[in-house]
């Protein structure tokens, strides 16, 4: 998900960028160290993910952590999908912490895929590989079904159209097990992002949750296709025995903050 980039000093390279998006010219992705920190780029005016060089596998930004709320529903899936890769935080966490889930991660950009070694993405595997295609097809496939798919897919400019249509979403809701959770990343301040939840609200009717962060920039929807679990207060306050002691304190903080939206309903 896009945020504000930092202020960083100007390099011919930024200067570069910043000229061909002046121009309106597509930029491709691009990779920007700052202190202790290495972040995606479409434009100098958004980062779309970003990494801690000290603890590479660590979620550096909120809503990701956000995203990963799904536990408290399902602590042990089998199978993950992703959609977006970006930097790499999620499938890396992931991967390293839910060593038993077999993950796929779908990507339409080969700028994106061609930067998974400078974010220190694992390689493919038995349990991990990353797909280069259109997600918007590839959810029409026949593919293994998911206990958790992750949506994350954003372009400069946000949502590509055709990744937050209502036939996407059905799509989605169609390639999870029958007590598969979707989670969705939106960002809460664009226009049409009622639009958006309506569309969501159509495929999953009502079982689905919303929790936007502090600064009300991200939104992350959880939408259930079974019954949406109705214990995750007392869920958040437990540590799953099946998580390490390292993970939990990196989610607990923010899995209490879903508990207390989950009271408020």
């Amino acid at each position: 998900m896009p945020d504000p980039a930092s202020p960083s000093s100007d390099s011919p390279e930024t200067s570069r960028r910043d000229a061909a998006d002046a121009r309106g010219v597509p930029m491709r992705p691009f990779v920007q160290n700052v202190g202790n920190t290495r972040a995606l780029h479409f434009s100098q005016k958004e980062i779309q993910s970003r990494m801690s060089l000290l603890n590479p596998d660590a979620l550096d930004l909120e809503y990701t952590r956000m995203m990963m709320g799904f536990l408290l529903f399902n602590a042990q899936p089998a199978h993950i999908t992703m959609v977006g890769l970006g930097g790499g935080s999620l499938p890396k966490f992931c991967h390293r912490y839910l060593p038993d889930a077999t993950i796929d991660v779908i990507e339409i950009d080969a700028d994106v895929i061609a930067l998974r070694e400078a974010f220190m993405v694992p390689p493919d595997s038995a349990r991990f590989r990353v797909i280069h295609a259109d997600a918007a097809a590839y959810m029409l496939q026949s593919q293994p079904a998911a206990d958790v798919l992750l949506l994350d897919g954003f372009g400069e400019g946000g949502i590509p159209d055709a990744l937050c249509t209502a036939a996407f979403y059905a799509a989605c809701r169609d390639a999870l097990t029958p007590d598969g959770v979707m989670v969705v990343n939106f960002h809460v301040n664009h226009p049409d992002h009622h639009d958006y939840m309506d569309r969501v609200r159509a495929a999953f009717g009502a079982a689905m949750i919303e929790v936007v962060d502090d600064d009300m920039t991200n939104s992350v929807v959880f939408a259930y296709k079974g019954d949406m679990p109705e214990d995750l207060g007392a869920l958040a306050l437990v540590r799953p025995p099946t998580l390490s002691k390292d993970a939990w304190r990196q989610l607990m903080p923010t899995f209490r903050v879903i508990a207390a939206t989950m009271e408020l309903r």
